[in-house]
């Protein structure tokens, strides 16, 4: 796994605090379903602004890995 991929890496700048924050923020007053697709398009967006297919492999592959 990348280090970039690695869950201690924080590659937020100091800011993965208020992105978690801002994340809650918009899941508040959804229902699960608007949750879950405000994650499907957030989730399409980031891949999207990454613009690097092997780092998305891998994040969906580390992101599936973390399930167990």
């Amino acid at each position: 796994m990348s280090t970039r991929l690695h869950p201690s890496h924080d590659g937020m700048a100091g800011r993965a605090d208020d992105i978690y924050e801002a994340l809650l923020a918009a899941h508040e007053g959804l229902t699960e379903p608007e949750s879950a697709a405000l994650n499907a398009r957030l989730i399409l967006l980031l891949l999207n602004a990454l613009s690097d297919p092997e780092a998305a492999l891998a994040a969906i592959a580390a992101a599936k890995g973390s399930e167990k």
